[in-house]
């Protein structure tokens, strides 16, 4: 089983140390002590936490569909050329960018600091582990 020390349960969470280790102290989060004496959090305890914790924006758009992968966030850049355009949004602690006709855009009225959400429906995920380990 997977275990994290807290300093990296914070950086996973996006939160301090201090965070964690109040977390644990609050039985939010158990820690046990590895076999080098540092505390750790089991790694499917820290996943069922970090989908708890997780906070997600509402979702403007009140429009019903079957893409789960919904990214709430603000327009950071708009490059519109005569056809296409790249539209780049801050979601959160993501960036994503997409491409589009320039036609979108103007229909959309998309510009720096709109608010927008990025609809991902992907047949193919790809995922990575550390080290490159299969």
């Amino acid at each position: 089983m997977p275990q994290f020390r807290l300093s990296e349960a914070a950086e996973l969470l996006g939160v301090s140390d201090d965070t964690v280790r109040r977390w644990v102290r609050g039985g939010q989060l158990t820690a046990t002590t590895d076999g080098a004496g540092r505390k750790v959090v089991d790694g499917a305890e820290l996943a069922a936490f970090a989908r708890e914790q997780a906070a997600r924006p509402n979702d403007p758009s009140g429009v019903g569909r079957s893409a789960r992968n919904r990214f709430v966030g603000l327009v950071t850049d708009v490059v519109v050329d005569k056809v296409m355009a790249q539209v780049e949004l801050q979601c959160g602690p993501f960036r994503v960018v997409s491409l589009m006709s320039a036609e979108a855009v103007r229909e959309l009225d998309l510009k720096p600091g709109s608010l927008a959400v990025a609809v991902v429906k992907a047949t193919t995920v790809v995922v990575e582990t550390p080290g490159g380990q299969s």
